[in-house]
C-alpha cells in the first residue's frame, strides 16, 4: 500500500515534454476522502431528483461556456484531434442533460400485480463508487458515469489514468463549480496500486472500469472477492461488415473515419472489415483510396483528423502486433509509414490475417484495420464471431431486414447497420465476451449501481 507521496508525471505525446508533476496521494489522504464521502451520502441520497438534476444542468452550462479550454486539456495530455476534443466535451454536456431530464422517470417506483394489498420495485442508491477511468476519452468516459450514478444518489471517486491527470483536475473543478455538495464527486490522484485498498473498504459500494481486458479482470476479481458491485467497459475486435448490395463508397468512407477516429484508439471502432468476396477487391480500393487522403498532423490544428497516440508504449505495442503479423504473413496494403522515435502512427491497413497472429487474436488499438474477404453472409457472421471480444459490429447492406437478422447473429452488445457505430446516452452501450460485464448509457446505465428493492403489503 502506498504510504509516502511518489511523483507521476504527465507528457506531451507530440513531443515527449513533461506537462506537470503531480504527488500521488498517500493511503491516508485516500482514506479521508473516502470518509467524506460517506458523510455526503448520507445527505444526497436524501436530495430529490430536481435538485440534483439543477446541479447537472448547471455543470451543463460550465462544460458549454468552457469548451475549448477543456478541449484543449485534453489535447495536450493525450493527443486527441482539437475538434474531436471540442465534440467530447459538448457530448459530455448532453449526457448531464439527458440524466437530469429522464433520471426521475427511469427511477419511478414499479407496481407489480398481485393478490396483495401493494407490490411494487423501488430503486435506491447503493453509496460510494469507485469508477476507473482510462485516457482515451478523458472526459467523456467519466461523465457518462457519473452523470447516472450520480443522479441515481450515489456519490463518487474518480481513479483517472495517470496520463490525464489534469482532465481529472478539471472534472473535480466543474462539479465543484456546479455547486454540488463536498464529497459527492471526489478526483483522487492515486495509481493502481491503491484501488485493491479502496475496494475492500465497507463504504465502497461499487466499482465501474473502462479499460483493457487485462485490467478488466484484475478489477473484476477484486469486486468479486469483496462482493462489490461492478460494471466492466472493456476492449474490442469490432467487425465491420460489407455485403455485396452495399452502397460501398459511403461505407468506405465511414470504414476509414471509424477505425481512424481518435487516432485509432477507440474500442467501438471498426477494426476487422469483413467483405464478401464479389465486392472485395472495389471495397478494398476505395478504403486505400481513403486512407490516401488522411493526413496526419498536429492534434491542436483544426484541420487534423488523426494525430498522435497517446504514449509512447503504446506506439511501441502496436508495432509488436504489427510487425509480429507480417512475420507470420500478413500483408501490407496501405501504409502511410512510421516515424520511428515519435508518437506518430500512421494508419496502416492488413489483409491475410490468420488465426494466431496478434492481428487477429488481439485488440489492436491504433490507426491500423485488417482486412477479409468471405464468400458469404454465413462466412461473414462465423468470421465475425470469432473473437474473444463482442463489443460492437457494423453491418452494411441495402437490405435492410436481412442487416437486421444477421445484427440478431452476432455476439456483440451493439450493432449499427449502415451508419457508424457510436455511443448515445439514450441507448444502452457494453459488450459480451471478454468485452466487459454490465451496461452503461440508457436506462440500463442508471439501474447499474442502485439497490432493486422489493416492497409487498400484505
Amino acid at each position: 500500500m502506498n504510504t509516502t507521496e511518489t511523483i507521476i508525471r504527465t507528457i506531451n505525446p507530440v513531443d515527449n515534454t513533461i506537462i506537470k508533476e503531480y504527488n500521488l496521494e498517500t493511503w491516508e489522504a485516500v482514506s479521508d476522502k473516502l470518509k467524506q464521502a460517506e458523510i455526503a451520502f448520507q445527505a444526497w441520497k436524501k436530495q430529490s431528483y430536481a435538485q440534483r438534476a439543477a446541479l447537472f444542468m448547471e455543470a451543463a452550462k460550465i462544460l458549454r461556456e468552457n469548451t475549448e479550454i477543456y478541449a484543449k486539456q485534453i489535447t495536450l495530455e493525450m493527443g486527441k484531434p482539437i475538434q474531436q476534443s471540442i465534440a467530447e466535451v459538448e457530448k459530455c454536456a448532453m449526457v448531464c442533460g439527458f440524466y437530469a431530464e429522464n433520471a426521475a422517470d427511469f427511477l419511478a417506483d414499479e407496481s407489480i400485480e398481485t393478490e396483495f394489498s401493494k407490490s411494487y420495485v423501488t430503486y435506491q442508491p447503493l453509496g460510494t463508487v469507485l469508477q476507473v477511468m482510462p485516457w482515451n476519452f478523458p472526459f467523456w468516459q467519466v461523465f457518462r458515469f457519473a452523470a447516472p450514478a450520480l443522479m441515481a444518489g450515489n456519490v463518487t471517486v474518480l481513479k483517472h489514468a495517470p496520463n490525464v491527470f489534469g482532465c481529472g483536475a478539471l472534472i473535480h473543478d466543474i462539479f465543484k463549480k456546479a455547486g454540488f455538495p463536498k464529497g459527492v464527486f471526489q478526483n483522487l490522484v492515486i495509481d493502481t496500486d491503491l484501488v485493491g485498498a479502496i475496494l475492500e473498504q465497507k463504504t465502497v459500494h461499487g466499482v465501474a472500469l473502462t479499460g483493457s481486458v487485462r485490467a478488466g479482470k484484475a478489477v473484476g476479481a477484486l469486486a468479486g472477492k469483496n462482493l462489490t458491485e461492478c460494471v466492466l467497459e472493456l476492449g474490442g475486435s469490432d467487425p465491420f461488415i460489407v455485403l455485396k448490395d452495399a452502397d460501398l463508397p459511403k461505407a468506405a468512407k465511414v470504414a476509414i473515419q471509424s477505425r481512424m477516429h481518435n487516432s485509432g484508439q477507440t474500442c467501438i471502432s471498426a477494426k476487422r472489415f469483413i467483405v464478401e468476396e464479389s465486392v472485395a477487391e472495389t471495397f478494398k480500393k476505395l478504403l486505400k483510396e481513403a486512407l490516401e487522403k488522411v493526413v496526419v498532423g498536429d492534434p491542436m490544428e483544426e484541420t487534423t483528423k488523426i494525430s498522435v497516440m497517446a504514449r509512447t508504449d503504446l506506439v511501441e505495442e502496436l508495432q509488436r502486433q504489427v510487425n509480429q503479423s507480417i512475420e507470420m504473413g500478413a500483408v501490407v496494403e496501405f501504409s502511410g509509414g512510421h516515424k520511428k522515435g515519435s508518437n506518430y502512427f500512421y494508419p496502416m491497413l492488413l489483409s491475410n490475417v490468420q488465426k494466431g497472429m496478434p492481428a487477429y487474436e488481439e485488440e489492436l488499438f491504433g490507426p491500423v484495420g485488417t482486412f477479409f474477404v468471405v464468400k458469404n453472409e454465413e462466412e461473414a457472421i462465423a468470421l465475425a464471431n470469432d473473437s474473444i471480444f463482442g463489443l460492437a459490429a457494423t453491418v452494411w447492406s441495402a437490405n435492410e431486414a436481412r442487416a437486421i437478422e444477421i445484427a440478431h447473429q452476432l455476439e456483440v452488445g451493439a450493432v449499427a447497420i449502415n451508419k457508424m457505430m457510436s455511443s448515445d446516452p439514450r441507448i444502452p452501450f457494453g459488450g459480451v465476451k471478454q468485452s466487459g460485464v454490465g451496461r452503461e448509457l440508457g436506462r440500463e446505465g442508471i439501474l447499474g449501481f442502485v439497490n432493486l428493492k422489493s416492497v409487498v403489503v400484505q
